[in-house]
């Protein structure tokens, strides 16, 4: 029903084949885009080398947004070997396990401002650099989930850092919307992902959302790759800043 054949996707956040950011950059290739893939070090670049090459990626990158110069140095190379970027996206957040495990009252600041700072400020600052390549337009994606605005056990810290990002996602697409360039958060339901796998008690939420989804199904990444590469796609052209829930309706149930 759509493509993107010629679209350039800059994907950041594949950590395995159970990833989010897996299921949309496989989404992006089936559609015809080109895709740029990094990761987070040399101890992850042995899990997501072989998936970049199973994407024919022309652009392959180590990424730690917490580097000085590294996110620079990868638009840099974007520049040089494509002249534009069409799509973004961020699949990356980060908590320190004492600060992700405990109470949010009782959390660092140093906790915080790393979780407020690899999981949020490193989208708006990905968006800054990739502003410029976009001037045709684009779409800049990032993950959320419903515990930014419910109280999910467990969830702690993350759920004000993702509802940060939300409103993050709303003040872009309101700035950049002029130019073009769309911004939305996916909203997947829990997926057994190795960065959900930090989060305590985990099996139950998993458990919960079967039972209590309507579609009595867990999301996928296959799901969330569908539903972004729409959201890419110029057909969804007049959609921006939104939430959008994949979660066989779970966050609709009280």
């Amino acid at each position: 029903m759509f493509s993107l054949r010629g679209r350039k996707a800059l994907v950041v956040g594949i950590a395995n084949e159970d990833s989010i950011a897996w299921g949309c950059a496989q989404a992006f290739r089936r559609q015809g885009a080109e895709i740029a893939v990094t990761w987070l070090n040399d101890k992850a670049e042995p899990h997501v080398r072989p998936l970049a090459e199973q994407l024919e990626a022309p652009i392959m990158a180590r990424l730690d947004v917490t580097e000085p110069g590294a996110m620079e140095a990868l638009f840099d190379e974007i520049r040089e070997r494509w002249g534009s970027l069409d799509i973004l996206l961020h699949s990356i957040a980060f908590a320190p396990k004492a600060d992700l495990h405990g109470r949010v009252v009782d959390s660092s600041v140093e906790g915080f401002a790393k979780a407020m700072d690899v999981s949020v400020h490193s989208f708006l600052r990905m968006m800054r650099h990739a502003e410029p390549l976009m001037s045709e337009g684009g779409t800049c994606l990032s993950v959320s989930f419903f515990g930014s605005s419910q109280v999910v056990r467990h969830y702690n810290i993350m759920g004000p850092v993702k509802a940060a990002l939300e409103s993050s996602v709303r003040y872009a697409a309101a700035e950049l919307g002029e130019k073009g360039i769309r911004v939305h958060a996916l909203s997947p339901g829990p997926l057994a992902t190795r960065a959900a796998s930090g989060i305590d008690h985990f099996d139950e939420l998993l458990a919960a959302a079967t039972r209590h989804s309507p579609t009595h199904q867990l999301t996928t990444i296959e799901d969330v790759g569908a539903v972004a590469a729409f959201l890419a796609s110029d057909e969804a052209r007049n959609l921006t800043g939104g939430v959008h829930a994949i979660d066989g309706g779970y966050s609709i149930i009280a």
